[in-house]
């Protein structure tokens, strides 16, 4: 299923004082860093199409950390994870645009459908929770963190 057809959940922001180089450096560390033990662990568990990370580094097409298979890589614009597990399809895509001397926009779209009766109770969890959106602004804080280091 192509990203378009897929609905949008969300998108956040947030400027970075930084270059795209410095940032989209950040966004490769994030997303390595949250492909753990735990993450690996919980995409075996809900039977996610790639629960280890794989391929080259730094992240490029055809790679996979936990839950994640790398879809897109464009380095310092667009990086485009897919996935698929029991309970859902989806897509994030990290999109760097610079905003001025030295900052960088990072807009992080999500987008998922959750099919059948498991797929909607998932959902109601993750994203119902709130806590889809609580961790991607963290995950952007961390990248804006890192990316000014």
């Amino acid at each position: 299923m192509t990203a378009e057809q897929l609905p949008v959940l969300d998108e956040h922001r947030v400027v970075v004082r930084a270059d795209a180089e410095a940032t989209w450096r950040a966004i490769n560390q994030v997303v390595e860093r949250v492909s753990g033990r735990l993450a690996t662990g919980y995409a075996w568990a809900v039977g996610a199409a790639d629960w280890k990370a794989t391929g080259p580094r730094p992240l490029a097409e055809g790679s996979t950390v936990p839950g994640f298979r790398v879809v897109e890589a464009e380095p310092h614009e667009l990086l485009a994870l897919a996935g698929r597990h029991r309970f859902s399809e989806y897509r994030l895509t990290f999109r760097l645009e610079a905003v001025s001397d030295g900052q960088t926009l990072v807009r992080a779209e999500s987008r998922a459908r959750f099919p059948g009766i498991f797929g909607s109770g998932y959902r109601l969890l993750v994203i119902g929770s709130g806590g889809h959106a609580v961790g991607m602004r963290r995950l952007l804080g961390t990248i804006a963190r890192l990316a000014n280091n």
